[in-house]
């Protein structure tokens, strides 16, 4: 599918959203960028993505205020509020704040939520490439829980197909790189709108620009996963994901069940990495301002599942503040190798004790994950035969990938004594 070749590796890069929530601006953006041109593009971050509710002046922190009115052009499409991205001023939109970024060499995205704005809707507002107007498609019973912006948009309506085209088409006038769809693809609730989808998948084939594809929130359904595929680049397999012990336990489980249905072009996504300064004008997560509340080894912990995994990074937090610990976090050469390069990633072990044992294979190496997701103390071990390795093989090199520290086999055995939320990621290759 041609759109796979838009993220043949999990997509890396900055939101906005764990540190600003709605209300990042464009001098916040840049400096991100900035940050990321200096530090971390050499290890393959690239995409600098402002997430929800650009389009809104007053926006404050996370928290959505309600039927709040919206910056839009005359054709029913939200644009940038001029106040908070003084570029997009003279009907320029994002393209200037994008110019800048690739200038850095870095990608830019944007945050999207399904549908139509009601406002548009209200006041009978026309859509480009149709005589039809926004009141004409729009579905009102089709609404998002957690936010007023939007109402659906009915797929059966003339005219519904050319709004979407007409909102991509802007995009690739702002040479868009990333687009997050949010209130799309959660299961529970009202659904996941595959219709919708479907039109979005068409507009952005028309629009003449390459963009990755992102849906959210989750957690998507498993018995979507083929049609995710086909439409998507990456979908959240989870609801918002923060710096919360349970969150983290709960997404081994996730990314056990998700495994078998990622690969290149199609990622299913365990949501933003919390890492850092967060919540600086955000409230989600049950707190505000702090550095991230996972400790070390728990950060350590969420880093391995991840990449082993092969789910996208996006950082979350101010990036310009990291302490030397985090930046170590997200510049392990050999982590990021695994991440990008690594296939057939699996669960070995998962015991109720808490011992979660993780393998994956690439450039001639094999990677193991050991997990200890218990509240004790515990050995987390296993035998080369449980890895499909013979133990009798004496030219096993093993290499702890985070402490760059070489391991002795013991009986054609590797066993570690972990400490409860941590982990020990090792490397295997041939002397």
């Amino acid at each position: 599918m041609k759109h796979h070749q838009y993220a043949l590796t999990p997509p890396m890069g900055w939101n906005s959203w764990d540190c600003y929530g709605a209300t990042v601006t464009e001098d916040e953006v840049k400096g991100n960028a900035d940050y990321m041109a200096e530090y971390l593009k050499e290890y393959g971050w690239e995409y600098v993505v402002v997430d929800i509710q650009w389009s809104e002046p007053g926006a404050v922190s996370s928290a959505y205020r309600p039927f709040v009115p919206l910056e839009m052009d005359e054709y029913s499409r939200l644009i940038p509020a001029e106040n908070r991205f003084p570029s997009a001023k003279g009907g320029k939109g994002f393209k200037p704040l994008a110019a800048y970024i690739h200038q850095l060499g870095l990608k830019f995205g944007i945050h999207i939520m399904r549908g139509i704005p009601r406002q548009a809707v209200h006041q009978n507002t026309a859509l480009l490439g149709t005589n039809v107007r926004a009141r004409d498609i729009a579905k009102p019973n089709s609404i998002c829980p957690w936010n007023t912006d939007m109402y659906g948009v009915d797929i059966t309506k003339e005219g519904a197909q050319e709004y979407y085209n007409s909102i991509f088409r802007l995009y690739a006038e702002w040479e868009v790189d990333f687009v997050k769809v949010d209130d799309i693809a959660d299961s529970r609730l009202y659904g996941a709108h595959l219709d919708e989808i479907k039109m979005i998948r068409k507009a952005i084939d028309q629009c003449g620009r390459p963009m990755v594809l992102s849906l959210s929130p989750g957690p998507a359904s498993l018995e979507h996963a083929s049609f995710l595929e086909e439409h998507a680049n990456m979908w959240r397999m989870t609801d918002d994901f923060w710096d919360i012990w349970d969150h983290l336990h709960a997404m081994f489980e996730r990314c056990y069940k998700w495994s078998k249905n990622s690969g290149p072009g199609f990622w299913p996504d365990a949501d933003m990495l919390p890492l850092g300064h967060i919540g600086i004008r955000s409230v989600d997560g049950g707190a505000n301002d702090r550095f991230t509340r996972f400790t070390k080894e728990e950060q350590r912990t969420m880093m391995t599942l991840w990449a082993i995994s092969r789910s996208p990074l996006m950082f979350g937090g101010e990036l310009r503040d990291n302490d030397d610990w985090t930046l170590s976090l997200i510049t392990n050469k050999k982590v990021l190798e695994m991440h990008k390069s690594s296939h057939s990633a699996r669960q070995v072990i998962r015991t109720d004790a808490g011992q979660v044992i993780w393998k994956a294979e690439g450039n001639h190496k094999v990677y193991v994950a050991l997990f200890n997701i218990g509240e004790e103390m515990q050995n987390v071990g296993v035998h080369l035969s449980e890895l499909d390795l013979s133990a009798e093989n004496h030219s096993l090199a093993v290499t702890d990938i985070w402490k760059d520290e070489q391991i002795k086999l013991q009986d054609g055995e590797i066993c570690c004594k972990l400490s409860p939320h941590s982990c020990k990621l090792l490397e295997f290759t041939h002397q």
